[in-house]
């Protein structure tokens, strides 16, 4: 579950007393530099979630559908993926990425008898996705059901990781010692589909860490560094209790933590440590940290239910950066700040979905000012309070626009294109729903 137990309470980011609000559906002061490259024919895909057993688990598979930008843009035009789209491979929630210009859908079938296959689809419209006549399956390595990400180095890695179920190791007298699990980091040529190196080893905390039996549970989110000699690989926390071998719910938790591993030996894990926030950094099936337009890595956090959500900034040598504080709490004035998944949109600019503990899991989307800290709720959507972004995949950058998919589960919603530059927000296509289900990105 992306906030597990540790979440308990209803966690988010919440709009604030800070902001000022984003201009809302006028165009009439979108930027003419483009921000990033833009690809004039550009496909993008929306993806939905099926759901299984309860609205919402998004457990049921995957569709995807292609348009074009113009009718991805076109409020009039209407979208149903469940009727008119195709399946991905994946026994529960497919785990998708893109190429920058949307030609190619790159997936991990996540679970199953094929999880950990990866297989490529091109982009041809509609329900025309053509998958690779080849396929590699990396579950040998790392499991049914690894996490990943395509590195930004033109399309050509994706890399995969994983932690084995931690096991609680004892001393001789039967006494506490540790508990860890074994780590992988996979690199995967997303051109030519197949697997170029793995790396395993174990990831040792400090022995007072370790003693007091805090653990690293899961791995996931890896980032390459600007120099492309280091990954930056985000770690979601557990506590084992020393006393009895259980798991604890509630504990106080460590600083922020990321592994750094040589690229692309894979080689030499380092673990570092942040002073400013206690969060997870491993975020849940989308990206979670970026490199910035200034060359640092911004890096989102996750449930710490005591200080929320805070983005962390990463410096040049691959250290944290502490006297950066950019806390999702104080910037918007709220208790309990939960970063479901982000974007980084270019030039200092990010945008965020998050939920607040005031609005329970209802989620919403924030513009983030990196440079000035400032952090602030996106008019001109049509919230709901049954919009969840737990799930939630793919944002799409193509010059000065960001696009996104809101539906609230069970009903429909609608792409919205923001103006980077200016935040002015377009309402698009209409994404036809169907019970419990919900659009979870585009590519």
């Amino acid at each position: 579950m992306r906030k597990s137990t540790f979440k308990l309470l209803a966690c988010g980011l919440v709009l604030g007393t800070l902001s000022l609000t984003t201009a809302c559906s006028s165009n009439d002061e979108k930027g003419t530099d483009p921000v990033n490259p833009e690809t004039q024919d550009r496909w993008i895909t929306v993806s939905g979630a099926l759901m299984q057993d309860a609205p919402g688990d998004g457990n049921g598979g995957t569709m995807v559908y292609a348009v074009t930008k113009k009718n991805a843009k076109d409020p009039n035009f209407s979208i149903n993926v469940y009727e008119s789209g195709m399946p991905v491979q994946s026994n529960r929630t497919a785990r998708l990425q893109s190429s920058v210009d949307g030609s190619t859908l790159f997936n991990i079938t996540y679970t199953g008898s094929n999880g950990g296959e990866f297989m490529t689809y091109k982009v041809n419209g509609a329900k025309s996705f053509t998958q690779s006549g080849t396929t590699v399956n990396i579950s040998q390595y790392a499991g049914t059901s690894p996490r990943w990400a395509k590195l930004f180095d033109g399309d050509k890695t994706g890399v995969a990781v994983n932690i084995t179920t931690p096991l609680v190791v004892t001393n001789a007298d039967k006494t506490y010692k540790y508990t860890r699990g074994s780590a992988t980091v996979l690199a995967l040529d997303l051109k030519n589909i197949l697997i170029t190196g793995f790396k395993q080893y174990e990831l040792p905390l400090t022995a007072q860490e370790e003693a007091q039996g805090h653990h690293l549970f899961r791995l996931d989110a890896p980032t390459l560094n600007k120099a492309g000699n280091k990954l930056i690989i985000g770690t979601w926390m557990r506590k084992t209790n020393p006393a009895t071998g259980a798991l604890e719910t509630t504990f106080d938790r460590l600083g922020s933590k990321s592994v750094v591993v040589d690229y692309p030996s894979l080689e030499n894990p380092q673990i570092i440590t942040s002073t400013v926030a206690f969060g997870d950094t491993s975020g849940f099936r989308s990206f979670n940290s970026f490199v910035g337009t200034d060359g640092n890595i911004y890096q989102a956090t996750q449930r710490d239910t005591k200080n929320g959500s805070y983005i962390l900034k990463i410096n040049q040598n691959n250290q944290y950066d502490n006297s950066y504080v950019l806390s999702l709490d104080t910037a918007l004035g709220v208790k309990g700040s939960y970063i479901d998944a982000w974007r980084y949109a270019g030039n200092g600019i990010a945008y965020a979905l998050y939920t607040a503990t005031e609005t329970g899991e209802q989620g919403f989307v924030a513009r983030i000012d990196l440079n000035a800290k400032t952090v602030t709720k996106v008019e001109g959507i049509a919230y709901d309070s049954a919009i969840d972004f737990g799930q939630y995949q793919g944002f799409v950058v193509d010059g000065n626009d960001l696009y996104i998919a809101v539906t609230p589960v069970g009903k429909d919603g609608n792409i919205y294109v923001i103006d980077i530059p200016t935040g002015a927000v377009t309402k698009g296509a209409k994404l036809v729903n169907k019970p419990g289900n919900h659009y979870i990105g585009v590519f």
